[in-house]
């Protein structure tokens, strides 16, 4: 990118030098403004953090307590350096932000993660007019269109339903940000109790503690008899999959929920017994909606499939090429911090699955 840029990506991650701050850097910097906490926009390390006042719990918990954030109202104009900076709603997890950076009439926007379609757990996205839009695009090919809210739940409780009918423990692994929040918030709690893995429940804890309403749950790490499992959901991190700690709940039925499941052959590389689609992302109908209400002369998209989309807008008029980040889309915060080459690997070819079924 043109290095007269009003952001610009470094060997730190995106920098804004007019107003000497970074956006979700991925090496320490002494300033980062953060669209949200997620693993891959999140980085331990940095001098100061900005973020909203409805993400600074979720963020200090990931961050620690040592770590020096300031927060502000969506909406809210700071100056920085002469930069008149505002955060967003982004509608992806709790406190999520799109990052608007404006200076002698020009105007950006960082988008960080996002996703269109509103849910009980997070402020609802909100469209930024600006001239320049930094997209993510996890899921930007035309086969990823979300399923209706209603039938996503309604699939899960039927699942939870039998396999507590039959005496099985329903483990749903979901992202401990996020989506583990939003399937709480969506599952019928009267079916049976509701357990959660320690990773979420430290989440959990977050969320309502910033106000947001969430159903009864109990820790899942202490030593209880597996009669007393039987019949409850159990929600997880991925990586809890596969591990001794599952041995616990006896008779077990697994599901994934993430955006991937839309894809043929993703539950069976996950090694469970449903998938079901559920993602903090926008699908391609909602990345294009998102891009149209911001008005943009130029888009730039990152994380994800990009190629496709570029040519896309492209081929509609838009001033827009690729851009490339660190920034990992949707995956297991773990792996992210862990930088796992199995993990990405293992996306791509998820990747190239549904780029195959799109041609086919």
């Amino acid at each position: 990118m043109d290095s007269a840029s009003l952001i610009c990506v470094t060997d730190q991650g995106l920098y804004c030098g007019q107003g000497d701050f970074y956006i979700d850097p991925w090496r320490p910097v002494p300033r980062a403004l953060i669209t949200h906490a997620h693993a891959d926009h999140a980085r331990r390390g940095h001098g100061k953090y900005l973020t909203t006042h409805e993400g600074r719990h979720v963020l200090q918990t990931r961050m620690g307590a040592s770590a020096e954030i300031d927060s502000v109202n969506y909406g809210e104009i700071i100056d920085i350096n002469g930069v008149k900076v505002s955060l967003h709603p982004a509608g992806h997890v709790l406190g999520s932000a799109q990052i608007r950076v404006e200076h002698r009439g020009e105007i950006w926007v960082v988008s960080g993660d996002y996703k269109v379609i509103p849910d009980q757990t997070c402020t609802p996205f909100e469209p930024v007019r600006c001239h320049t839009f930094i997209t993510e695009c996890t899921f930007g090919l035309p086969i990823y269109r979300w399923v209706p809210q209603s039938k996503l739940f309604s699939d899960i409780n039927a699942w939870w339903k039998l396999n507590r009918d039959e005496g099985r423990v329903s483990v749903i692994y979901a992202y401990s940000l996020g989506k583990a929040q939003r399937v709480l918030a969506g599952v019928d709690s009267s079916i049976a109790p509701i357990y959660c893995h320690g990773a979420v429940e430290r989440c959990n804890r977050d969320y309502r503690e910033t106000g947001i309403a969430l159903p009864e749950t109990q820790y899942a790490g202490r030593g209880v008899s597996k009669k007393d499992w039987q019949g409850a959901l159990v929600i997880a991190p991925p990586s809890a999959g596969g591990t001794t700690w599952l041995r616990k709940f006896g008779d077990v039925s697994t599901a994934f929920a993430s955006g991937w499941m839309l894809i043929r052959g993703s539950r069976r590389r996950r090694s469970v017994d449903r998938g079901f689609v559920v993602s903090d992302h926008a699908d391609w109908d909602g990345l294009l909606e998102a891009i149209t209400t911001t008005g943009a002369e130029r888009v730039l998209a990152t994380h994800g499939r990009t190629v496709p989309m570029v040519q896309y807008l492209r081929e509609q008029g838009i001033d827009a090429d690729s851009l490339h980040t660190e920034y990992v889309g949707e995956s297991d915060d773990a792996d992210v911090d862990a930088k796992g080459e199995e993990s990405e690997a293992s996306e791509h070819e998820i990747q190239d699955e549904a780029a195959a079924e799109v041609t086919s």
